[in-house]
């Protein structure tokens, strides 16, 4: 069953104490109710009769002579009372709470077989939901009474499944709510409300309010009709005030499932269609997860369902479980009723195998305590460590004097700490304290990581070192370069170097990297005539204005300039090219591929040659636009090589 939690499930028993399983088949009972209106029952007698408190016999509404038996833990008639089925059938498992075991009850049955009513009841007749936490709490206030030795506290949570979706009635904003297994295969509900609960005034305050906030609706079988599957959660929590100090969590699970329809007599449509069919997908799924029980299979399918999800614990899992079928004594109920038996009979051969869920307390596992005339000394504590502990002590760590024990210190202060432990901790204050404010903070890191730490912080501050002996040798060559005569540094060029790996490899000198000065470019640039020029313009285009404002302002901005012999020329071997050039020299061209190479080349064919490179805009698929942008790019180009060969 799931259990309120705020956080991870713990998944170890602290202690060493271990489960204590039993086997424990699930209980069944099964309860009639009265006929719902005199004149019904005067009409037509009942189709079940009881044979004992633990039989009882269905007549065939076919044929009225033949009856089917059945065999179950308990049986109550139509006249019953509410204090009957409770003391005969729920009060016996509430002792396995205090026993650290967990109890769940189940109210199972077609739709308006009384489920509700067996689970909560009326103010006059009290249900099994009242009646279970008042025997509860009572039990709680006398087990955890001054001089018992356990002190108990009571919890409620209280949830419902509707439509798939599992929703806390405590806290109907929370939303769906999803259900999470730790690795002991405990279910967990992450989110779901927990109350704490004393008296019984304390449970109605918080029980009443939700019970509003459970869905219901009319049906021509029940004018509340419960459309949801809710489920009650109490939780104890023991914990022992005397040696061992053990801690015990029972958990008591009050389910009321909803009725199974058929809709043919229920006039369900719409909203309650939709519900109608997700209560009956889910008691399929329930019937399922019994029959693989029975049957022994490797798979139990818990997870096709949110509610055979939540109820993993009562059957087939850890809890004591009891099984209330309701079913109705009228003859145009026989099929639901049939069915309901043939379930209950099938879930009485169900096996549990509870536990009592017992560990130790969280400060019973600390270390003993022991008085301050009893701490032992520095050298009894050096003999007690180990060989391993004394090697993994730092060689620069200045032994302490005998009186620095005696300071004032907030470490000298946890007396009842364990002996090693407080030696060690003594140790790294003073390590701490000899190495000034820039000593690391280490008494919370575990000893493995802090002499990882302490390494790495070697190997950096030597790293720093070579660093810094590495620019002093670097400062010092540009200060001999610095040295040198002003024009023969400035003709020198540049030589970058790779270190060598090997003292006996030289590497390769890479490129030279010439750096000239603007001013001698242009002069090379006006004498030659042949490279482009540097001008000032924008590197982004301008509108108009912007470009008058720009150049009022007086701001500097860079554009490229070719010479106009290198242009006439550019543009005449672009023009030989496009005119004698094949498909493969074509695409050689900057923005000119496969499929512009073949379209210039068949239209070079039928029209004759280009009288100017503009012309390229007559083929098919070439814009003005892309014949702008192929000037520019392949005019540079050109360009270039040109200058780079004369000829």
């Amino acid at each position: 069953m799931a259990s309120a939690t705020s956080g991870p499930g713990r998944c170890v028993n602290k202690g060493g104490l271990g489960r204590r399983q039993t086997l424990a088949r699930v209980r069944v009972a099964v309860r009639l109710r009265p006929f719902m209106d005199g004149e019904t029952e005067a009409k037509e007698p009942s189709c079940v009769r009881a044979v004992d408190s633990c039989s009882l016999e269905v007549a065939n509404w076919r044929k009225y002579q033949e009856t089917l038996k059945y065999q179950f833990d308990a049986f109550y008639g139509e006249k019953s009372t509410q204090q009957e089925v409770y003391i005969g059938s729920v009060q016996p498992i509430l002792r396995h709470l205090l026993e650290g075991q967990n109890a769940s009850v189940l109210a199972y049955g077609p739709t308006g077989a009384g489920k509700t009513h067996t689970m909560l009841g009326s103010p006059e007749q009290p249900g099994v939901i009242p009646r279970a936490l008042m025997d509860l709490l009572q039990l709680a206030r006398e087990e955890s009474a001054e001089g018992r030795p356990w002190d108990i506290s009571v919890s409620m949570s209280y949830l419902e499944i509707y439509q798939e979706k599992v929703l806390d009635l405590l806290d109907p904003a929370s939303g769906d709510l999803v259900i999470r297994e730790d690795c002991r295969g405990n279910i967990l509900i992450p989110g779901l409300t927990q109350k704490p609960i004393t008296t019984f005034s304390d449970f109605e305050q918080h029980f009443l309010p939700a019970s509003r906030n459970r869905v219901v609706g009319a049906t021509r079988l029940n004018q509340r009709s419960s459309r949801s599957h809710a489920v009650l959660l109490v939780k104890l929590d023991q914990r022992e005030r005397l040696t061992p100090f053990r801690q015990r969590e029972g958990k008591l699970y009050l389910i009321d499932l909803a009725g199974s329809e058929d809709n043919r007599r229920t006039g369900n449509q719409g909203i309650r269609l939709k519900e109608s069919g997700a209560i009956n997908s889910s008691l399929f799924v329930l019937g399922k997860v019994v029959d693989a029980l029975n049957q022994g299979l490797p798979r139990i399918p818990y997870r096709d369902s949110k509610l055979t999800r939540l109820l993993q614990d009562s059957l087939g899992g850890s809890a004591h479980s009891i099984l209330i079928a309701n079913i109705a004594p009228e003859r145009r109920f026989y099929q639901d009723t049939i069915s309901a038996l043939n379930f209950t009979a099938r879930s009485r051969e169900v096996i549990n195998r509870p536990f009592t869920n017992e560990s130790l307390q969280p400060h019973a596992l600390a270390p003993v305590k022991l008085p301050q005339k009893e701490l032992p000394g520095p050298s009894e504590a050096k003999k007690a460590k180990g060989p391993e502990e004394e090697s993994s002590r730092s060689p620069e760590s200045p032994a302490a004097p005998a009186s620095a024990s005696e300071k004032l210190s907030l470490l000298q202060k946890l007396s009842n700490m364990d002996p090693a432990m407080l030696e060690n901790l003594l140790r790294m204050e003073r390590l701490l304290g000899s190495q000034g404010s820039q000593g690391a903070p280490l008494l919370n890191t575990p000893k493995r990581e802090r002499m990882v730490l302490i390494k790495t912080v070697e190997e950096k501050n030597l790293e720093i070192e070579r660093l810094k002996m590495k620019q002093k040798e670097l400062e010092a060559k540009v200060l001999a370069q610095e040295a040198l005569d002003p024009r023969e540094k400035e003709n020198t060029p540049t030589i970058l170097q790779p270190r060598s790996s090997c003292s006996g490899t030289v590497a390769k000198p890479l490129k030279k990297a010439v750096v000239m000065p603007l001013q001698q470019i242009q002069k090379q640039a006006e004498s030659s005539n042949k490279i482009h020029l540097l001008k000032k313009g924008h590197k982004r285009k301008l509108e108009p204005s912007q470009e008058s404002e720009a150049v009022e302002k007086g701001e500097d901005y860079w554009e490229v300039q070719i010479s106009p012999e290198l242009l006439a020329n550019g543009r005449k071997k672009l023009l030989n090219l496009l005119n004698e050039g094949s498909a493969r020299d074509l695409r050689c061209l900057q923005l000119i591929g496969q499929k512009k190479a073949q379209l210039i080349v068949g239209w070079r064919e039928l029209h004759g040659p280009f009288r100017e490179v503009e012309d390229l805009e007559k083929v098919e698929g070439i814009s003005r636009k892309l014949v702008d942008s192929f000037l520019k790019a392949n005019l540079l180009s050109l360009a270039a090589s040109q200058q780079s060969d004369p000829s």
